[in-house]
């Protein structure tokens, strides 16, 4: 919300020395987030003044358009001056900006007499953009007649030098997204009188007695409990806006239009009631808020044609739609340039079912950023007595009158005790400053000894329990005042082991050139078949939000690997090929149980509520998932460059087990998320704890990744149980290492994983390690074979081994690769 300090003046008696950041500095105290404090027209520095344009010559020798104008400035500015320009939307008699020589226009461009389309340009006619005063640079700026005397200073008249203050409305400070809102709070801040202009009724003229108002109802009071229709006749479309409103307008960030829309943004922005206008021409019969007819289409003015469904409210009359209700107003009813009868809605819409239409239908207008964050309930009737005044006064016309139909109202009311806001502060707050505080924000209070009944403002929606007016109280006092204690951490209470695991594991993939990211824990059926997920595969979500923040990503993950293919897709998109990146998450698998009762919040859960509510939630256990694209190692003065492949990822997932105090087994896996000859099943044991090789090339090609992409996911939760209670340091022999190489000729099926273990089985306790350090194939192994080296370490822990103990040690290594893989020694 864009709010022009001198607005806020107009509305609240603000001290003289306090300017735009002082302000901005009591806004923040009250709670409200002030961005930024803007200055409208900076850069402008020199004179710009009121010009009144007395002869206008027409040059036609070039090749576009050109005018030789005489501008009167004023005696004390040199009188009638020449200027070269280029706008054709003025004429003699017009009132004009106009920047004298010597004067710096925003960017630094400085205006100087100079000789141009052969006459002596003496200053420049000024456009709003070219004074920094909006995006408007289809002609130059005229005034009113009535906008004040030639050579006056034009940077007061036009708002060259206001502030504007840009506030960041949270969604439970829909108040504040108008000038009213703020200029309570500022008037609070300063303690300061308010009056509240949206409980003055404008009065209006007397309605016209030969014309009938137009009819409106409401259908169900649930969703509009409130609709008015004013209407007035005999309207000059061709009314302009008045250069105030205008200008206050663009201050906000808006655009001018024309004089019935505007009027109706103005009003909006003033008060916070969104209105909307309708040509009365083109209705029939009454109008009425109703629910959609399901599968209904409807064309808004934006051009789109929506189809709406039975739980989205609009706004119809006897021929069908005319508007969303809320959100926009349809292209059939719209006001234009020969409106001369128009229907001015104003209704108060529940904030669910706004907030609903908008979402599904992506449309989110300043109307609806309103209603779905609550507005006024009492507010319809005098922001449209406002606006219908603004219509008559600028455009002529005359009133009809009102028609309004609206439902029970029962106002909030809240039962607290004068000394809760002192408890929950933890700082004295007596009760008088706790009544006088919720009176300052609209509240009626009765206080009968401490004892408070509160009854809430219609326009504060947002205050619906004792909390809520602690936090109201508070705020007010100050968050400053509030007393910083730190607490006081009980002895002997640490991370767990098993964050002390993930924080390990983190930085262990970090230091290999890893790169941690955290990802969004929705996705979308699309992103889980991208990955060939079976149903029935635990991978596969089943968990669906009840209001997702996209309808395309309604589901909670059930695998990290989604979000970080969709990471690795991002970054590819901006030039970052060669990625490692890695995620320590955890996932939703499973159901949700039977809903439960909500436990009451007077009193803590019982153990048998406590776990009713956790047997009904899904399995939540932690993964660690890795994506690999690009090359591992980059070409250089060492070499050619090496990519990543399937080996990578089975040695990222050893990395994870060897942080852990683990060692993972490695068999042919089939998963469909990765290629059938490069998948490979990561066990401890005989459990499978994770998978891990390349994807497979529709899951490549579905996901727009480089080819021959990796990925591997384990389940974290699984190791951590399988993890030692002690990890024990390693040893350090000191005795003397034995090495033995060995390469063994096995057939194409036999993993090399089976040979190792069976080397090791056979080996016995000599042995220290086993490592493969060449695959070969070619002319001297026969066809479906290959041969394997692996490197043998024998050591004892406190001996020099001598020739008979290697011997037999390696003897029984091959020996049992011989019995279990039929291996032979080459």
């Amino acid at each position: 919300m864009r709010a022009p300090v001198s607005w806020l003046r107009t509305m609240v008696d603000i001290p003289s020395d306090q300017g735009g950041r002082d302000i901005a500095e009591h806004l923040v105290g009250a709670g409200l987030e002030v961005e930024t404090v803007e200055l409208i027209g900076e850069g402008v520095v020199g004179e710009i003044v009121l010009g009144l344009v007395v002869e206008i010559e027409e040059l036609t020798e070039f090749k576009k358009p050109i005018r030789w104008c005489q501008v009167d400035v004023g005696p004390e500015h040199g009188g009638v001056r020449g200027v070269i320009c280029g706008a054709r939307n003025f004429s003699v008699g017009d009132r004009v900006v106009v920047a004298l020589p010597g004067t710096v226009l925003p960017g630094g461009f400085e205006i100087a007499a100079r000789e141009t389309y052969g006459h002596t340009s003496n200053g420049m006619i000024c456009s709003e953009r070219e004074l920094g005063l909006g995006d408007n640079h289809d002609g130059i700026m005229v005034l009113p007649a009535e906008s004040g005397e030639i050579g006056a200073d034009a940077a007061t008249i036009v708002g060259v030098g206001d502030e504007v203050l840009d506030i960041a409305v949270t969604p439970d400070r829909g108040y504040a997204l108008s000038m009213r809102g703020i200029a309570r709070e500022l008037a609070t801040a300063y303690g300061v009188a308010f009056d509240d202009p949206g409980t003055v009724f404008v009065e209006l003229p007397a309605p016209a007695a030969d014309a009938v108002p137009a009819e409106c109802a409401s259908l169900d009071f649930s969703a509009c409990g409130l609709f008015t229709l004013r209407t007035i006749v005999g309207f000059d479309p061709k009314a302009p806006s008045p250069q105030w409103m205008q200008r206050r307008l663009v201050a906000c960030g808006m655009r001018p239009v024309s004089l019935a829309v505007d009027v109706t943004n103005y009003v909006m922005l003033e008060l916070g009631q969104p209105l909307h206008a309708f040509d009365l021409d083109k209705l029939q019969g009454a109008v009425r808020a109703d629910w959609a007819t399901p599968g209904a289409e409807f064309e808004t003015l934006d051009h789109v044609v929506r189809t709406l469904q039975a739980d989205d409210l609009v706004i119809r009359d006897d021929r069908g739609i005319i508007g969303l209700a809320g959100v926009m107003g349809g292209l059939e009813s719209e006001i234009d340039d020969s409106t001369v009868s128009i229907a001015l809605e104003a209704a108060h819409f529940t904030a669910g079912v706004i907030a609903r239409s908008s979402r599904r239908h992506r449309l989110s207008s300043e109307a609806s950023r309103r209603f779905e964050r609550g507005v006024d309930r009492v507010l319809a009737p005098y922001a449209s007595a406002r606006a219908a005044a603004l219509l008559i006064e600028f455009g002529g016309g005359r009133y009809v009158g009102m028609t309004a139909v609206e439902g029970a109202m029962d106002p909030t009311v809240i039962a607290m005790h004068s000394s809760e806001p002192s408890s929950v502060a933890g700082m004295p707050i007596d009760g008088e400053t706790v009544v006088r505080m919720l009176e300052s924000v609209g509240c009626l209070v009765a206080d009968e000894a401490g004892r408070l009944s509160v009854t809430v403002p219609a326009w504060r929606a947002d205050l619906t329990d004792p909390a809520d007016l602690i936090e109201e109280v508070v705020r007010l006092v100050g968050y400053d005042e509030l007393p910083s204690t730190l607490p006081t951490s009980a002895l002997g209470h640490g991370l767990t082991k098993a964050q002390r695991m993930r924080r390990r594991i983190g930085m262990a993939l970090a230091a290999r050139g890893g790169v941690e990211v955290l990802t969004y824990p929705f996705v979308g059926d699309h992103e889980i078949d991208a990955l060939r997920v079976a149903e029935g595969d635990p991978r596969r979500s089943r968990v669906r939000l009840a209001n997702p923040i996209s309808d395309e990503q309604p589901l909670l993950r059930a695998s990290l690997l989604p979000g970080l293919v969709a990471a690795a897709r991002r970054n590819i998109g901006r030039g970052t090929s060669d990625l490692s990146l890695f995620e320590v998450g955890a996932v939703v698998r499973g159901v949700v149980g039977s809903p439960v009762a909500r436990p009451s919040i007077e009193r803590r859960p019982s153990d048998a509520e406590w776990a009713s509510l956790n047997a009904m939630l899904p399995e939540q256990p932690s993964l660690v998932a890795m994506v690999l694209t690009g090359d591992r190692v980059k070409q250089g003065w060492w070499g050619e460059a090496r990519p990543q492949d399937w080996s990578d990822a089975i040695e990222w997932a050893q990395v994870v087990a060897h942080v852990i105090g683990l060692r993972l087994t490695v068999e042919r896996g089939d998963d469909p998320t990765f290629h059938p000859g490069r998948c490979a099943v990561l066990l401890v044991g005989d459990r499978a704890v994770g998978v891990a090789g390349e994807l497979h090339p529709r899951v490549i090609e579905g996901t727009s990744l480089p080819e021959r992409s990796c990925a591997m996911e384990l389940h974290l939760d699984e190791l951590l149980a399988l993890a030692p209670e002690v990890r024990p340091a390693p040893s350090v022999g000191t005795q003397p290492v034995a090495k033995e190489d060995i390469a063994l000729v096995v057939p194409d099926g036999v993993p090399a994983q089976a040979v190792e273990q069976a080397l090791r089985a056979g080996a016995g306790a000599l042995l220290e390690s086993v490592r493969l350090f060449d695959v070969y194939r070619g002319a001297q192994v026969e066809s479906g074979h290959r041969s394997l080296a692996f490197a043998l370490r024998f050591r004892a822990p406190d001996r020099t081994l001598d020739a008979t103990e290697i011997q037999s040690a390696r003897h029984a290594a091959l020996q049992a690769a011989e019995a279990a893989c039929g291996a032979r020694l080459r």
